[in-house]
């Protein structure tokens, strides 16, 4: 964005505009080195959280918004520059295994097995809390969800911000997870006082939250730890039956199970089915979008991209006259061919059907684009793919409020 990097002026900096508390900050963006962070200016964000303030830094994962858990003041400045409803709870870094017998007052023996197999990494564990960690932070629940993240400035962070920092991911509640610190600047600027901007993330979706309150250990959230993995090392695991149940009502146990997540601003469908139907329905849905004067956007796979170039008579070697993008870029909502005077729609492709891990990296990147381009519908095919599969489906469904064509 042209304007990242700047302090906001008044009221009307970026889309803090737009919630409900006036704007207090000059939000200051620091760029630092993603391997070997500046330990001074590392010492320098931890004494903001030390002081109750905020802090956006990175993760393997997603960008996040940090703040001293063991601070009920914290937490509540967290909910309120999200704009989060305060009994979504937040989840817990720490950079330190021993430091999670601070916090969980039981530590099953499973739960030690999969931290030595998968920490640090993409994985979040619920444990019943100690007294130290406030209601605030665990929006009101008895139990607490704790991470032990992957990233050298994330680690630096929390080490010196006082072992355990708040972080839910650094974005306005309900928009696509931030990727870049861009994302956050454009999201959070004047909400907060600083961003640490270490680059693009590596995994770009969030870590699998797994509850081990109950005898057997639940899924909450699917993520980049996939199923079968978890079941390699546990045994046996089962799915929370909120995630298959979009009107659940029941009071959420860890971040993103009830409230709408990952929304663009427009209208999204994910159509499912056998290929060569689901290339013909999302045909005949964009014609008929693109004839009533909407922007549409695409977010395909490499494969079925082609055949949406097919269909519209675009080959590959006029994809930029058409408006197709490739590799991951998106400048979505349709482009003027020069040479016929139609509008055609922006095909978003967000890697190769085989390639999963392209897949979760560039999804929340994509429905970001969208946004910036002002696309009014977008229609997504599904991604039932064998390892993160589910994990992706999870994001789309919650980004499409559950708005689905079987075709």
């Amino acid at each position: 964005m042209s304007d990242y990097g700047k302090k906001p002026e008044g009221s009307s900096a970026g889309h803090a505009a737009s919630m409900d508390t006036e704007l207090r900050y000059a939000t200051e963006v620091w760029t630092v080195d993603p391997v070997s962070p500046d330990e001074e200016l590392m010492a320098r964000a931890g004494r903001i959280l030390k002081e109750g303030g905020l802090v956006a830094f990175p993760t393997e994962t997603v960008y996040g918004l940090g703040g001293d858990a063991l601070d009920p003041e914290a937490s509540r400045k967290i909910y309120a520059a999200k704009g989060r409803p305060s009994d979504n709870p937040l989840i817990v870094h720490i950079a330190d295994l021993d430091d999670l017998y601070e916090i969980a007052s039981e530590v099953p023996e499973k739960a030690v097995k999969l931290a030595k197999a998968c920490w640090p990494g993409p994985l979040t564990m619920i444990f019943n809390k100690t007294d130290i960690v406030p209601y605030q932070t665990t929006g009101g629940l008895d139990t607490v969800a704790v991470r032990f993240p992957d990233h050298p400035v994330a680690l630096a962070l929390i080490r010196e911000g006082g072992r355990f920092v708040a972080g839910p991911s650094a974005n306005t509640s309900g928009r696509p997870s931030p990727t870049r610190a861009e994302h956050v600047y454009e999201d959070l600027n004047g909400r907060i006082p600083l961003i640490l901007d270490a680059g693009e993330v590596r995994i770009g979706l969030e870590s699998t939250i797994v509850d081990f309150t109950e005898e057997i250990p639940v899924i909450l959230r699917p993520g980049y730890l996939d199923e079968g993995r978890l079941r390699e090392i546990l045994g046996d695991v089962k799915m929370d039956p909120g995630l298959v149940r979009p009107d659940d009502t029941r009071r959420p146990k860890a971040p993103g199970m009830r409230y709408r997540h990952y929304a663009p601003k427009a209208a999204m469908t994910v159509v499912r089915g056998e290929r060569d139907k689901v290339v013909s329905a999302i045909s005949e849905l964009t014609a008929s979008a693109l004839s009533d004067g909407k922007k549409v956007g695409l977010l395909l796979t490499e494969e079925t991209a082609e055949d949406m170039r097919d269909l519209f008579g675009k080959p590959a070697e006029s994809a930029a006259s058409a408006g197709v993008a490739v590799s991951g870029a998106s400048q979505p909502g349709g482009k003027e061919d020069d040479r016929s005077g139609d509008i055609t729609p922006f095909i978003t492709v967000i890697g190769h059907r085989d390639s999963e891990d392209e897949i979760a990296h560039n999804l929340f990147a994509a429905l970001r684009d969208f946004d910036a381009a002002g696309v009014d519908v977008i229609y997504s095919e599904a991604y039932e793919t064998p390892r993160l599969g589910d994990a992706v489906m999870n994001r789309l469904l919650k980004a499409a409020g559950h708005r689905v064509l079987n075709v």
